[in-house]
């Protein structure tokens, strides 16, 4: 794991601990990289809840309910199986926020409309989620690396956006 998201892991466990949080990840490409970058600060018990690695469409559905028609329709690799990883893992795993990932990290298995390095990231509450498409295939390891690194970055920018719009509510 590298030194950036050691720093990105400890900037989101000050905020979730801070507020009394918790957290979880449903990963498909990164297969528990997210969630291994999350537990790299001590005490992250008091608020990472735990992930579920959908890996299979399969899991997708009967774990976190992502819907059949929407995986047949437009694949796992999509904006919208993202936010319903997102949802589905804030249900399952009874936490506050989640992150998830789902994508082709490759080398192969990319298509003419979805290329490798093509990998959808989500995160946020079951009513409020924030997406980022990543493009461009750099190799399977800093695709995957950069799908992790990127999905910290997005947690850590909603929970600082989130908070910062919550701290001006209590100031009104």
């Amino acid at each position: 794991m590298d030194f950036e998201n050691k720093i990105l892991s400890k900037e989101i466990s000050q905020f979730i601990w801070e507020k009394d949080k918790t957290l979880g990840t449903a990963e498909s490409c990164t297969g528990g990289r997210i969630a291994e970058a999350v537990i790299l600060m001590p005490g992250a018990s008091n608020y990472f809840k735990g992930s579920i690695v959908s890996y299979t469409n399969e899991v997708k559905e009967k774990l976190l309910n992502v819907s059949h028609d929407l995986l047949e329709e437009k694949t796992a690799v999509c904006e919208e199986v993202a936010i319903e990883m997102v949802k589905g893992a804030v249900k399952a795993l009874n936490v506050d926020y989640a992150i998830s990932s789902t994508g082709i990290a490759g080398p192969a298995g990319g298509t003419h409309d979805i290329p490798v390095g093509t990998i959808w990231l989500a995160c946020g509450s079951a009513d409020d989620i924030v997406t980022l498409k990543l493009e461009g295939d750099k190799g399977r390891d800093l695709n995957l690396a950069n799908a992790t690194t990127q999905a910290l970055h997005l947690f850590l920018d909603y929970l600082t956006e989130r908070l910062k719009n919550e701290g001006e509510q209590e100031e009104k």
